[in-house]
């Protein structure tokens, strides 16, 4: 015999849960009589064979004809035989606000500069938003049904392409150009956007009370970010050897920055087999360039090192032997183990034991 669900709840509502269904494992028998006890801030919807039928809200209910009329109506033939037992999901849709959700700009959002640089910027934000259910139903009917739970996890990537979509909607409009517009634009940002944010998540059962956004700042660009939204490589990569010319010209360890140009190249010559005829051929221009800066690179070490040899030579001062024999000859390792615990290359253990050894060697010689 199937267990009959007299009384049925869900209180213990975790932090960021938005849906949870009784039974977990699904289609629980019930009967009018049984009751639902639903907490503050709750909805229980009942869903039989997948169809969303009846809402309660908060309170406690004694399951009947008269609250549960949708449902009344597919038992229908039940209810006219006699009998009252039947199958059905309950799904406990939490409305309580979930306080400062983060989101941020992943990916980047693309930003056109027409004449400077490579053509583009991507910028990159983050911030917070409060979010909560306003339509149980039409959000359960979005992501809940056939879950035995939904956290904000679950819809969270959901939430956050919404959300990117409206801004950059937000900055392509403004014909924002430059960091400094976009963070000019963040207070009407975080006002404006809230009314457009709210069009969109409603058609979801959603709603935003609050929408904040930090400081807007930009990524650093890579030749895969130039490649894929196609910028200009040939400015992009004469930026490149200024800045990388200038740190030179601070820097007198240039060996990391000609290796990692060196290294830009391979990976160049990596990707460049997974692309198209034009993709191709805007990495080949982007190589021969860095094959420039790592030509002058290689010259300014070469410069470097000629400018180190041209100094005179300092004499290297002479090691003791390893064992001594005479006075002088001890004195001199006496001196060089004192150095040797004041570069650290000894222990103070090590040296003491040495010392005492070679003084006392020094005394049979009448030192």
């Amino acid at each position: 015999m199937p267990r009959i669900i007299d009384v049925v709840s869900h209180p213990n509502v975790m932090e960021d849960e938005l849906v949870w269904r009784e039974p977990q494992q699904g289609n629980g028998d019930f009967r009018f009589g049984s009751r639902v006890i639903v907490q503050e801030s709750q909805v229980a919807i009942f869903v039989r064979q997948g169809q969303v039928l009846d809402a309660l809200g908060p309170g406690a209910h004694t399951l009947n004809t008269g609250n549960l009329p949708l449902l009344s109506d597919a038992l229908n033939f039940l209810v006219s035989s006699g009998k009252n037992m039947f199958t059905a999901d309950v799904y406990f849709v939490n409305l309580r606000d979930l306080p400062q959700v983060t989101w941020g700009t992943n990916p980047p959002i693309y930003m056109e500069t027409p004449g400077r640089g490579p053509g583009f910027m991507l910028l990159r934000n983050r911030g917070v938003i409060d979010i909560g259910i306003e339509d149980p139903i039409r959000f359960l009917k979005q992501y809940g049904i056939g879950r035995p739970v939904l956290r904000l996890g679950d819809i969270r990537e959901r939430i956050q392409t919404i959300l990117l979509g409206e801004i950059t909607e937000l900055i392509s409009k403004e014909k924002i150009s430059s960091v400094q517009e976009a963070n000019r634009l963040i207070s009407s940002l975080e006002s404006a956007s809230l009314a457009l944010l709210n069009t969109e998540f409603q058609a979801l059962g959603l709603r935003i009370k609050s929408f904040q956004a930090g400081t807007f700042d930009v990524k650093d660009l890579t030749q895969e970010d130039i490649i894929k939204y196609g910028g200009d490589a040939r400015t992009f990569a004469e930026l490149r050897r200024l800045d990388i010319a200038e740190a030179a010209a601070q820097n007198p360890g240039l060996g990391g920055a000609a290796a990692g140009a060196g290294l830009g190249i391979g990976l160049g010559q990596t990707l460049g087999a997974a692309m198209n005829p034009e993709q191709a051929a805007l990495q080949q221009q982007m190589q021969q360039q860095q094959m420039m800066m790592q030509q002058m690179m290689m010259q300014m070490m070469a410069n470097q090192v000629g400018q180190q040899q041209a100094k005179p030579q300092q004499a290297q001062p002479q090691q003791p032997p390893a064992n001594p024999q005479t006075k002088e000859e001890i004195e001199a390792l006496i001196a060089n183990l004192d150095m040797r615990l004041a570069n650290g290359e000894i222990s103070e253990a090590t040296y003491n034991r040495l010392v005492e050894r070679w003084e006392k060697r020094l005394k049979e010689l009448g030192g």
